[in-house]
């Protein structure tokens, strides 16, 4: 029947001091087997104790890289015994015979801290494994998101784009590559332009998704659309919505603004569902904010949304801001925040201008590829960050 003793190695020259201290060893839980060469040691031996005068000087390194290895000596002044210990040996004891308790002990430490180095290597050349998938998969997702973030964009309207005299123009920074923010812009007819503002709750692959199935079924309800009641379109588009987000079950909200300019009237119906910060509406010097709130889209079944509107001056220009704006901002508080956000408004002349005025970091010039290049990560951005402007009608007849 096999031992389940720990196997001890004895290395000295055949005698009685070798006998004897194989016995003293074998004292304790272990087997003890003694050699006159290191190398006549079974395959699964754990530690040898070796006596300086049975082995070379120049075979204690290769002793010591095969196992662990106590040194024992008769004298402490041996001069083999410091060129065994200047290899690398684990420990040495001097008059090994006489101090059999404290070899044991040092025996059962050596062992047990070779088998933690051991365990420590198996782990660190695991998690090294490990640390290679997961930047092989990180590389991965970081070349699906880029790729997910050149789609969106493309999704976006052009911009500049003017439309039935009224001209659009935005700056949209994902904080990640994928943004929860979105926009658009579209002609219906020679009187109608139809447009929408949306900030997603979070950021990143889920909320762009929303932004996504928002593109397809504002487009699906716009090619439905007669041209009748555009008064009530914004408020339908929001409470179709609604539903579509809690039938999803996909725990995703959003705040969001629709509106539709009729150009023959110089007119804006509109609704929203909790947007802020409020849509800016200047005319000369004049800066308000628009009227109305509703609740968010996506949180509460049956919301009805507000049907408003408003007249547009010949020369107006409406801004609409994501919340991601008012991090950008001086000010100890929302309200501090929401009135610095309008005085810049008011003296900016278009989405450059205002862009420039916020503290945005090194955030790159370039709003298109280089913004998504720089995520994840972009410190400077806590959240997504958009700015839409709408003006006109600068080339209709007074």
């Amino acid at each position: 029947m096999a031992s389940d003793k720990r196997l001890i190695g004895v290395i000295d020259q055949p005698g009685e001091e070798r006998d004897a201290l194989a016995d003293m060893i074998a004292k304790g839980h272990f087997a003890v087997v003694a050699v006159a060469d290191p190398e006549e040691l079974p395959d699964h031996t754990l530690l040898a104790v070796a006596h300086v005068r049975a082995v070379p000087p120049t075979r204690w390194a290769a002793l010591s890289e095969r196992l662990p290895t106590l040194v024992v000596s008769d004298t402490r002044l041996d001069a083999e015994l410091i060129k065994a210990v200047d290899v690398g040996l684990v420990d040495y004891i001097v008059e090994p015979l006489r101090h059999g308790d404290v070899l044991r002990r040092m025996i059962d430490k050596v062992i047990d801290n070779h088998r933690l180095a051991r365990e420590h290597e198996r782990d660190r050349l695991r998690l090294a494994d490990l640390n290679e998938h997961l930047e092989t998969h990180l590389a991965m997702l970081r070349l699906d998101q880029q790729a997910g973030g050149h789609i969106q964009r493309k999704l976006l309207p052009h911009r500049p784009l003017t439309l039935n005299g009224v001209s659009c123009d935005y700056w949209l920074a994902p904080s990640l590559y994928l943004s929860g923010d979105f926009l658009d812009f579209q002609r219906f007819d020679e009187r109608y332009s139809v447009f929408y503002f949306a900030d997603v709750s979070g950021h990143g692959a889920s909320s762009a998704f929303v932004t996504v199935l928002l593109k397809y079924l504002c487009n699906h309800w716009l090619a439905q659309w007669d041209g009748h009641d555009p008064e009530h379109l914004p408020a339908r588009w929001l409470s179709k919505l609604n539903r579509e987000l809690l039938d999803a079950g996909i725990g995703k909200h959003a705040t969001l603004f629709v509106g539709v300019i009729d150009r023959q009237r110089r007119y804006l119906h509109y609704s929203l569902g909790a947007q802020l910060p409020m849509p800016m509406l200047v005319s000369g010097e004049r800066l308000r904010l628009l009227d109305g709130e509703g609740m968010p889209v996506g949180l509460f079944p049956g919301v009805e949304y507000p049907t408003l509107g408003c007249e547009l001056a010949q020369n107006f220009r409406l801004w609409l801001c994501s919340d991601g704006v008012l991090e950008c901002l001086p000010g100890d508080g929302l309200d501090s925040r929401l009135k610095e956000l309008e005085r810049l408004v008011q003296s900016s002349k278009d989405v450059a201008a205002l862009r420039g005025k916020l503290s945005l970091g090194d955030v790159p010039e370039n709003d298109d590829d280089a913004v998504v290049e720089r995520a994840p990560g972009y410190d400077e951005l806590p959240d997504d960050l958009t700015i839409m402007t709408l003006s006109g009608f600068d080339d209709d007849d007074a």
